[in-house]
């Protein structure tokens, strides 16, 4: 029983036209679902890339909400640095009317060989005012400390607003962007 070549011939073009039908709907299948995965992730990076324009604005409001702040606490501190300072100048000047003590110490001195009743009390107040003297050379000392530390304070308060408005900066490009 031989077969005929003709007819083997179109069975096997018909079973390759078959398995090529197939392995093209698959294909097609394929592309379907890989289309779908495609629009599905697109939608959801768009969503994404939505929350993320929305935080980066409130980043960008909040950063700039901290730089307004920075300044205010600036222009404050500069303020009290011109107070210390003025009080400071105070203290300097009072120190030096201290100095005069020493004359005023003697006229007293002067007063109670003149006047022996007044005499006891006078001491006593000579050693009050040099006790208040020595008093007074420490409190200078701590008012310039002070006042160098407000100083110094006020620098890292500036330097520190510089860095928070050079990092804010780029937040404010995107800001024509954002909705």
């Amino acid at each position: 029983m031989a077969e005929d070549p003709k007819r083997l011939l179109v069975e096997m073009v018909g079973r390759l036209g078959r398995i090529t039908q197939m392995h093209l709907d698959e294909r097609h299948h394929h592309f379907r679902i890989n289309k779908l995965v495609v629009v599905f992730i697109s939608l959801v990076l768009i969503i994404i890339a939505g929350f993320n324009i929305y935080y980066v604005r409130i980043l960008w409001k909040e950063l700039n909400g901290i730089v307004d702040n920075m300044d205010s606490m600036h222009t404050n501190m500069q303020v009290v640095s011109g107070k210390m300072e003025h009080m400071t100048n105070n203290v300097k000047s009072f120190e030096h009317y201290m100095r005069y003590m020493d004359e005023i110490n003697e006229h007293t001195s002067t007063m109670a060989g003149v006047l022996p009743k007044m005499s006891g009390s006078m001491h006593h107040m000579t050693d009050n005012i040099v006790e208040m003297e020595k008093s007074m050379r420490p409190m200078t000392e701590g008012m310039i400390s002070i006042d160098q530390r407000f100083g110094q304070m006020s620098l890292g308060v500036a330097a520190m607003r510089h860095h928070v408005k050079q990092i804010s900066r780029p937040m404010g490009a995107m800001n024509p962007f954002m909705p």
